[in-house]
């Protein structure tokens, strides 16, 4: 079984990405880490059990992973255009023990197992060859923290609170599919819409808010 495990905001700044929640929830989410086999950074907010939010972009200082980069930051105009059509909360990465089988013959949605960092490597990102996300976002990243549950200890808890998490899709039935094929714990609530759009309810301290 796949089961949520964080969302993301892919933004062509994490300036940019850490105002959007700002304005969303009226939180300022602190910094996270450096990824720097990745050449990414972010910023993280928890957000109720072991699920948390992650605001990433790419890290200009950062030298080049030798790789194509994940969350399709490497394809910065995407990126941006997706910023500025409001498609902000991009997708979402699901958990597994088992990512081998869960990418088996779906090499072409979620591309190759990757293991992170390159040296000493600690846990497996699915990665397609383009960098892409999978499906354009549709289907989640996969990872497999080798039985090591993420620590939620260094992830800021300002106290906010998933409530749900929907995805319009102009093919909502073959995203549903696929879900159930993946047999995906919480997966997002299907609508039919013309464009691929993530939204998010997240209880605040200062009341109910969404995240788009």
């Amino acid at each position: 079984m796949l089961k949520l495990d964080h969302l993301t905001v892919i933004a062509p700044t994490l300036a940019e990405g850490v105002s959007h929640i700002r304005t969303c929830l009226d939180l300022d989410v602190p910094f996270g880490q450096r990824h720097g086999y990745m050449g990414t950074y972010n910023h993280l907010l928890q957000l109720g059990g072991a699920i948390y939010l992650e605001i990433v972009a790419l890290d200009p200082e950062a030298d080049g992973p030798g790789r194509r980069r994940w969350f399709g930051l490497d394809d910065q105009g995407k990126v941006r255009n997706d910023w500025e059509e409001g498609r902000r909360l991009r997708g979402w990465v699901a958990r597994t023990d088992a990512i081998e089988s869960v990418i088996a013959g779906r090499e072409g949605i979620f591309g190759e197992k990757v293991s992170l960092p390159a040296i000493n490597s600690t846990f497996d990102f699915a990665i397609p060859r383009d960098g892409s996300l999978p499906l354009d976002g549709a289907a989640p990243s996969i990872i497999d923290r080798r039985g090591k549950p993420r620590s939620m200890a260094t992830i800021a808890d300002l106290g906010a609170r998933l409530r749900s998490f929907s995805l319009e899709h102009p093919d909502p039935a073959a995203i549903s599919a696929l879900y159930r094929e993946l047999d995906i714990d919480r997966p997002p609530a299907l609508t039919r819409g013309p464009m691929l759009r993530y939204r998010a309810q997240i209880e605040t301290p200062t009341g109910l808010k969404e995240l788009t």
